[in-house]
């Protein structure tokens, strides 16, 4: 039985909290084992906990690119939630057993370099994370995840009144399939908003990109004095879906 219960429900705040896990691996063995421990044991006991879907993606061209990453995003109704999987994981003795070469690793042959964790709430404009459709193969699909940083608290604040206001309506209106706008909560580049687009394929993402780049709304707004110098860096990875991720 998961940890969600009819009353939780019932109690849950409208805007959804995200945890994004990333691990960064150095070569195609370290993949491969954080791999077996996240199809074989995580994404089943996080579906055993009241989950039902857990997107898992990697680098695009992981085999080649400097900076390996596996990226876990979990959706959580509330920060309750949240601690409370983190509890139920941990007890889970099916976990432990099909997770053992992972979670027992010995000290100089670790199944990754280093590992981070970041928390985050729904913006109310994207109260909840969507699933997006495609109609092409997992091996072909791009998903966009993007992290924008601000100089201050203030302008932070600007950046995602900004989104709420204008921006996510021109993704949505020109098909980017946004899965979720995050504000962090808790994280090593703050203050910053991420946040998830999906496409086909590369050529639809760079096509949507320009699309986006030459809407009369966004040249609009981003020309406005209010909301100018609210974003001071932008860091963009482009991911694939694992074989076995539920999104």
């Amino acid at each position: 039985m998961g940890y969600f219960t009819i009353s939780s429900f019932a109690a849950a705040p409208a805007r959804q909290f995200y945890q994004l896990i990333i691990y960064h691996v150095k070569d195609k063995l370290q993949e491969e084992r954080v791999d077996k421990y996240l199809s074989a044991a995580y994404l089943p006991a996080a579906h055993r906990a009241g989950i039902p879907q857990v997107g898992i993606f990697k680098t695009v061209n992981i085999d080649t690119a400097s900076d390996k990453r596996i990226y876990v995003l979990l959706i959580h109704r509330s920060l309750k939630d949240f601690h409370q999987f983190s509890q139920v994981t941990r007890k889970d003795r099916k976990l432990s057993a099909e997770g053992a070469d992972y979670l027992n690793a010995k000290f100089d042959n670790p199944p990754y370099l280093r590992k981070e964790s970041i928390l985050m709430e729904a913006f109310a404009g994207m109260p909840v994370f969507k699933k997006p459709v495609f109609t092409t193969t997992k091996n072909e699909q791009i998903f966009e995840l993007r992290s924008y940083e601000s100089a201050t608290e203030r302008l932070y604040e600007n950046k995602v009144t900004m989104f709420n206001k204008d921006e996510m309506e021109i993704f949505t209106r020109i098909g980017s399939q946004p899965v979720f706008y995050g504000e962090v909560l808790a994280g090593s580049h703050m203050p910053n908003l991420m946040y998830m687009t999906a496409y086909n394929n590369k050529a639809a993402r760079d096509e949507h990109w320009k699309v986006f780049g030459n809407d009369a709304k966004w040249k609009t707004i981003s020309a406005l004095p209010e909301y100018q110098h609210n974003m001071s860096k932008a860091d963009v990875q482009l991911l694939t879906p694992a074989t076995y991720s539920d999104l």
